[in-house]
């Protein structure tokens, strides 16, 4: 199955000691985001099928306007 995906873009992240790994892919079913965190060699993967990246957008800008109005330091 692997054989069958193209890899359209990826990029790292690190966070502390996390490492987030984003790879855009396509296979025969469409595009998607696999979003894939590692903690020192654990890893752990969601996949958003590419209809649902606006909407997982949505949420996730939601929760950074959250943060920033509890007063986390993060970063932009």
């Amino acid at each position: 199955m692997e054989a069958d995906l193209k890899n359209i873009k990826s990029e790292k992240i690190t966070v502390e000691r996390k490492h987030f790994f984003f790879d855009l892919k396509e296979n025969q079913r469409g595009r998607f985001l696999r979003i894939t965190e590692d903690v020192r060699g654990r890893r752990d993967t969601i996949i958003i099928p590419a209809p649902g990246l606006h909407e997982f957008r949505r949420v996730l800008d939601s929760m950074i306007e959250a943060s920033m109005k509890d007063g986390d330091q993060a970063q932009t």
